[in-house]
């Protein structure tokens, strides 16, 4: 009986982000690309700072120094968009 043992290797090997998406190649030859609208601090910075990242935790994640933005190769392949900021400023009176 033969069997296929697939090798599965989610480091990064490179990332290209354009002004519409972000797409990853994984150190096991796929590639997948998302919505860059899913991770708003990207979606709004400039080219330059898209372009400067770097790989992170040992090949799993990304890290974008300028926009102080982590991503995950994890994260990405299993579809989930960056969360929704929440409000945390307060209140507070004046007398």
């Amino acid at each position: 009986m033969n069997t296929l043992a697939i090798n599965v290797d989610i480091r990064i090997a490179a990332v290209h982000v354009n002004e519409e998406r972000l797409t990853l190649d994984l150190m096991d030859g796929r590639s997948v690309s998302v919505p860059l609208s899913w991770y708003p601090r990207l979606f709004n910075a400039t080219e330059a700072q898209r372009a400067n990242w770097q790989v992170a935790g040992g090949g799993y994640g990304i890290h974008w120094p300028d926009l102080d933005e982590d991503l995950s190769a994890e994260g990405v392949l299993c579809g989930v968009p960056a969360p929704a900021p929440t409000s945390t400023a307060t209140s507070r009176s004046e007398g």
